[in-house]
């Protein structure tokens, strides 16, 4: 048999939108000679609707689209597995807060639908909260679904069930000859090689080739990254798709063509530029403004969006304090330059004086302090705003994680705008990002950038390490006590000094108010700070 797997982009909520990408994959599968076209899960109405879920008019809407769909397939040869929400049989009258529906999927066939399947592992951990708003398959007791195509049984599972024995296990059982998943996986820095490993288990666990059709693309501060496959019985890949692009991965007996995985970094590089591109763009916005001071982080967010959008949609504005250094001047201009971006230039020194003048009779006899940074950053952020409500683009902050943990940060200032495109990547990281896009050609961040020492420039002569541990340091603290939730306790015992643990893990606490007001920003790793953490802002909890 031949099959496609088809890797697309959709949207939540735009079910036309999504349903034409399905006939327009069926299209091109039936043109290269396929008999099945997997689409990825809830492909119809996007992954994850979230609380859409809980209006039933959204997944009735669902179900006459999945007719529409199913007519206008019937004229083509195929059979398409198509993700969406099922709805629950008798759950009318129901609270609206409970689970009405299930994460499930329908097989068209000759302009009908010939089966459902309803997801029976529902996730709830990390960014998951299906539990919220699916009832599980298995707890209602429904069958596996196994469906013939060309005279090869389909077992069909939903993205978690792979990753459980059972319900692979009962499709074989049914009849099933292969396994075919349909996935929304989030992207984390090595998800995709995990992913493909779990997956060879399944396949080695069942004695089952497996073809894994998996979303593209970004949806809020989640980035899928593509990369559908298939493996055959013994767990080894005989297909790959490329990451983070639309694909029709076409399989002959199981078998296609293999796209090497990228490298770590060019991984992360892709999600970053996913999620401006499809943030932006699905959201309507015409282009991106960035704050561009001189430093690493701005000047990383600018390379990113650049790649993402355009240089053409891209606005970069220096706002120069009586603290910049004449350096930073210099840098912006030419990375602005480099990349061919429109820039400009708007100094805050009046501003400030203005400012400074009209708190004068409150801050009387007060030494200058943290208000006076905090005001030029605030500054900025108005300015920014400003411009982006007169030209409708999205401001773009620069705040990368390690500021987020500790609250190197302004509330209103730095941290105002629309989208945090580095919010999930460390600082460490964002030095090796910015070493490795300058190697792919032609170098567009100025060397000076990454190899200064970083400052806010807020105050004369300040570096970061003024008020911060080291980096390096700074970072594996937060790696193993934020991600991984290493206790104090194993920290210190791992041999970290006691003062930087103290102050991290001290300051991770404490800045839980400003990152609840933090703009939403792309998440890279198993736990980003969004909706992996959910700590309580008034909390007198200390380790």
């Amino acid at each position: 048999m031949r099959a496609a797997l088809a890797q697309i982009n959709v949207t939540v909520g735009d079910l036309a939108g999504n349903a034409q990408r399905i006939f327009e994959a069926a299209e091109t599968a039936v043109a290269a000679g396929a008999q099945l076209l997997l689409t990825p899960e809830l492909s119809l109405c996007g992954y994850p609707p979230e609380d859409l879920l809980l209006r039933p008019s959204f997944v009735e809407a669902c179900q006459q689209c999945l007719q529409q769909l199913a007519r206008q397939l019937a004229a083509l040869p195929i059979t398409v597995v198509v993700g969406l929400p099922l709805p629950q049989p008798g759950l009318r009258g129901r609270s609206v807060q409970a689970p009405q529906c299930l994460n499930g999927a329908a097989v068209l066939q000759a302009g009908r639908v010939i089966g459902h399947y309803a997801k029976r592992e529902l996730p709830n951990y990390q960014v998951f909260d299906e539990r919220r708003y699916f009832v599980s398959g298995r707890d209602l007791g429904l069958p596996p679904l196994v469906f013939d195509v060309a005279g090869t049984r389909v077992g069909l599972l939903i993205c978690e069930d792979a990753w459980f024995s059972a319900p692979a296990l009962e499709a074989k059982a049914a009849g099933a000859q292969v396994l075919a998943v349909i996935n929304a996986s989030p992207f984390h820095v090595g998800k995709p090689a995990e992913r493909e490993a779990r997956m060879a288990q399944t396949a080695r666990e069942t004695q089952l080739p497996l073809w894994f059709a998996h979303l593209s693309g970004g949806q809020d501060e989640l980035v899928f990254d593509g990369a559908s496959f298939a493996l055959d019985a013994q767990g080894d890949v005989c297909a790959r798709a490329p990451m983070f692009t639309e694909q029709l991965l076409v399989l002959d007996d199981g078998r296609g063509s293999i796209t090497p995985l990228p490298s770590l970094h060019a991984q992360i590089w892709g999600a970053l530029t996913t999620g401006v591109r499809d943030y932006l763009g699905k959201s309507g916005f015409p282009g991106a403004i960035i704050g561009l001071s001189g430093g690493i982080d701005s000047a990383l967010v600018l390379a990113v969006a650049v790649d993402a959008i355009g240089a053409d949609k891209v606005h970069a504005v220096m706002m120069p304090s009586p603290y910049t250094a004449d350096i930073s001047w210099i840098d912006a201009r030419e990375m602005a330059e480099r990349l061919k971006v429109r820039y400009e230039e708007i100094r805050i020194d009046p501003l400030f004086a203005t400012f400074n003048q009209g708190l004068a009779p409150s801050f009387e006899d007060r030494a200058a302090d943290t208000t006076e940074e905090n005001l030029q950053a605030r500054i900025r952020g108005t300015l920014l705003m400003a411009l982006s409500n007169k030209f409708g683009r999205l401001v773009l902050t620069t705040g990368n994680k390690s500021e987020m943990a500790t609250g190197y940060c302004t509330l209103y200032g730095d941290m105002a705008g629309g989208f945090a495109v580095i919010k999930d990547v460390a600082k460490t990281l964002v030095f090796e990002l910015a070493r490795w896009r300058n190697q792919q050609g032609p170098e567009v961040i100025p060397l000076r950038i990454i190899e200064r020492p970083p400052s806010a420039e807020l105050r004369p002569d300040q570096k970061d390490e003024d008020s911060l541990p080291p980096y390096a340091i700074l970072d594996a603290i937060l790696a193993r006590y934020m991600e991984e939730d290493a206790s104090v306790e194993q920290l210190l015992a791992e041999g970290f000094d006691a003062a930087h643990v103290e102050k991290v893990t001290r300051l991770i606490k404490t800045s839980e108010y400003k990152r609840r007001q933090a703009p939403i920003g792309i998440r890279i790793t198993h736990r980003s700070f969004g909706r992996d953490w959910r700590y309580p802002i008034t909390n007198r909890f200390r380790a």
